[in-house]
């Protein structure tokens, strides 16, 4: 008998441990809105840089994320409570390891991609964010950069949307609005 109770505290004392470990945990989204309860449309960002594919590779990526976060539903047509904008501003290549024994070949590339976003509230046209975000990442090159590249605007891609999402998503913009 003197074993069941020990054995039932026991079981009491880890039921508390347990419920009490989550206490600082919060599901859903991190700025106070209940999902879904508001919705943003992405416009394809205006490509100011002379690579081909950024654009479509771009608005897809920060779509993707934007709909797997859940904050905001995604409005792809007809009206949005936000709508996000922008301009792919710059696209830079860096050579940063070179062929060994020729140092004029590079073998990896770091490749980085900025884009200035922008967030506006579509009744009222007030910007509630805006700010650059640069995605990177780094690429060996191979015999041919021209397919490398290619290959690697995707990751890039990503890169700066899973940045963009959480500034979007997670941006204290109440606060922000205020000190304008």
């Amino acid at each position: 008998m003197k074993c069941i109770k020990e054995f039932m505290g026991f079981g009491v004392m880890g039921a508390l441990l347990w419920l009490t470990g989550c206490v600082g945990y919060h599901a859903g989204p991190t700025n106070g809105l209940p999902a879904g309860s508001r919705s943003i449309r992405v416009k394809f960002f205006d490509n100011e840089t002379f690579e081909p594919r950024l654009v479509v590779a771009v608005n897809r990526a920060l779509k993707r994320n934007l709909q797997q976060d859940g904050t905001y539903t995604l409005e792809t047509q007809g009206e949005a409570d936000l709508v996000v904008s922008g301009q792919l501003t710059k696209f830079l290549r860096n050579g940063i390891s070179y062929t060994p024994g020729d140092s004029l070949v590079v073998q990896d590339y770091t490749m980085q991609l900025t884009a200035r976003i922008k967030v506006a509230d579509r009744t009222t046209g007030q910007v509630v964010y805006e700010g650059d975000v640069t995605g990177k990442t780094i690429v060996r090159v191979g015999d041919d950069l021209t397919s490398a590249q290619r290959q690697v605007i995707p990751l890039i891609a990503e890169n700066l949307a899973r940045q963009a999402a959480s500034f979007i998503v997670d941006g204290h913009w109440p606060d922000k609005v205020k000190a304008q």
